[in-house]
């Protein structure tokens, strides 16, 4: 199994079009060790011609164009892309849809949840339903992904709920202090071929004992390294709320991801969806030393991995 890295930045991307942080300076002065990158997305293949996005990115056509492995190769319209799935509702994961509209077959996929948030906006009709077949996705339950034809693809995805929050332009304050936030609004992936297998989380709020024991001994995870600490966003005076106000864990940490993978024996650990104020998109930064030095990777784009 084939997975390429599209986007590995949070919302945004790095840098961020309106931030002036000292992280986002020196990637808008294309200094080597502070490389940018687009909004988290990847792409996953079992035979490395044809491929799933999860989640389509507002930077997709930028990305599609950095990847040879999606562009047209057998026709005058063409397309390595047969499905996308969706975690979760927020834009960066859904505004890049409006890149696919060019009435090319495939299959998109998401929970109930996500699949009547494209379904009350009208917007995502330019997805011709004549070409785009919406599939639904079952918690818990296990399903092979297949293109628009009804071909398999080899790879499988067991969907399954983490703690996490709302999207924010979904948010209703009256609905409590979880905003009305429901299991499915915020999930992460199980994918399965006969080569191998891994789990992609880019957003989880916490780490739970269920989550702990479902990961641990995997080959491979993807998990939410938004921020370095929490409060990093208010400390940097470029913003209001806490990662876990967003629905997010934070790196470091009594609660941090760091802390709660260390004893799990995951294999291979990297970080995706970094917030442009996150200091381990830097390199030479001891924040990014220190990940490195526990075991972690961090996610660029283009990074390709073989399972």
């Amino acid at each position: 199994m084939y997975v390429r890295v599209l986007g590995s930045a949070a919302g945004g991307g790095y840098p961020q079009w309106n931030c002036n942080h000292p992280n986002s300076r020196r990637a808008r002065a294309t200094d080597s060790r502070a490389t940018a990158r687009t909004q988290s997305s990847i792409a996953v293949s079992e035979d490395g011609d044809n491929w799933c996005l999860f989640n389509a990115s507002p930077d997709l056509r930028q990305q599609i164009n950095e990847n040879s492995i999606l562009h047209p190769k057998d026709s005058l319209r063409h397309s390595p892309i047969k499905a996308v799935l969706l975690t979760n509702a927020d834009v960066d994961h859904v505004a890049g849809l409006l890149n696919l509209r060019e009435s090319q077959p495939l299959n998109l996929y998401g929970t109930d949840r996500v699949l009547s948030v494209l379904a009350s906006n009208s917007i995502f009709n330019v997805l011709n339903p004549k070409f785009v077949n919406r599939r639904g996705l079952e918690l818990e339950s296990e399903l092979e992904l297949s293109a628009h034809d009804g071909k398999k693809l080899g790879v499988t995805v067991v969907p399954f709920a983490v703690p996490g929050k709302v999207a924010l332009w979904m948010e209703d304050e009256k609905s409590g202090k979880n905003f009305g936030t429901v299991d499915e609004d915020t999930i992460a992936l199980e994918v399965k071929s006969r080569s191998g297998s891994f789990f992609y989380i880019p957003a989880c709020a916490r780490m739970t004992d269920a989550l702990g024991e479902r990961v641990s001994g995997a080959d491979l995870v993807f998990f939410d390294g938004t921020l370095w600490v929490d409060d990093e966003m208010i400390r940097e005076k470029v913003g209001v709320k806490t990662g876990q106000r967003m629905g997010h864990i934070s790196v470091s940490g009594e609660n941090g991801a760091l802390l709660a993978f260390a004893d799990l024996d995951v294999k291979r650990k990297i970080f995706i969806h970094i917030n442009t104020t996150n200091p381990i998109l830097v390199d030479d930064s001891v924040e990014r030393a220190a990940v490195l030095s526990a075991g972690w990777e961090v996610s660029y784009d283009g990074m390709a991995i073989e399972l």
